[in-house]
């Protein structure tokens, strides 16, 4: 069943106080909306404040200026609402691929059957069945973000907030991992937010894509994709959606990258 969940950012603004009562403006002026149900991803390039933003949805800092509302109820500090998955899984080393799911599941209000029953409906979502007894390092880089993204979900929050996840794979692992979590988006029906560089990887997941430039770190366009599934990457759709993203953060050296990387 669908997962309640619309969150909307209001004129967003983040500044950090350097010496001699200087400011550095992180986030400016930031405001978009992601509806029930929808993939959204934040792109653009290095010091744009992607992950800034992202840090403020899940309540790891709470000073800044605007609103981030979830349900209509700003938000305050951390909560199982809002699940979140780093580019480094953060799995427990002491602990086993099962405990480390389970350990979500602690301030959670169900019996230890039903607990059991829904790490191992998570497991199984995730594609990790019969590695339930592996540690950590017993596991590949894919099967432990995978696990990192079954921790996150146990809870049911209504949206999941994604921060570079795949960013530390490799190239071929990256693909299938990306497919995996498409098809878990799917399924749970939760919103979710990628934080990403790889504009591909956007344009491959998303329902809803928000460009960031930097100097100081804003919004500069809003692109839904609508594109038919499954997504070609080679497609010449997906190239142009892909240029206008580049163009959009109005880098000229980054445009022609990406015309000789991928012949748009």
């Amino acid at each position: 069943m669908p997962h309640e969940g619309v969150l909307e950012i209001k004129n967003v603004t983040k500044r950090y106080e350097l010496a001699n009562n200087a400011f550095f403006t992180a986030v400016e002026n930031a405001s978009f909306n992601v509806k029930k149900g929808e993939f959204v991803s934040i792109v653009g390039p290095s010091g744009c404040g992607k992950s800034t933003l992202l840090r403020l949805i899940a309540g790891l800092d709470s000073d800044y200026q605007g609103e981030i509302l979830l349900q209509n109820e700003r938000v305050k500090g951390t909560s199982l609402s809002r699940g979140i998955v780093f580019q480094d899984h953060r799995l427990l080393p002491w602990l086993t691929l099962k405990e480390n799911i389970s350990i979500a599941l602690l301030n959670v209000q169900a019996t230890a059957q039903e607990k059991n029953k829904i790490a191992k409906e998570h497991i199984s979502l995730v594609g990790l069945n019969g590695f339930e007894s592996s540690y950590p390092h017993q596991l590949s880089g894919g099967m432990a973000q995978r696990a990192a993204i079954a921790r996150a979900l146990v809870h049911s929050p209504k949206i999941l907030l994604l921060d570079e996840p795949l960013g530390a794979l490799d190239a071929i692992t990256k693909m299938r991992l990306q497919e995996e979590l498409q098809r878990i988006w799917r399924f749970e029906g939760v919103s979710m937010i990628l934080v990403t560089h790889d504009v591909e990887e956007a344009i491959f997941l998303s329902n809803k894509i928000i460009v960031m430039n930097t100097k100081p770190g804003r919004i500069v366009s809003e692109i839904n994709i609508d594109l038919p599934e499954p997504r070609d990457r080679a497609g010449s759709e997906f190239g142009a959606i892909r240029r206008k993203i580049f163009e959009a953060m109005n880098d000229s050296a980054v445009i022609h990258e990406a015309i000789d990387n991928y012949s748009i």
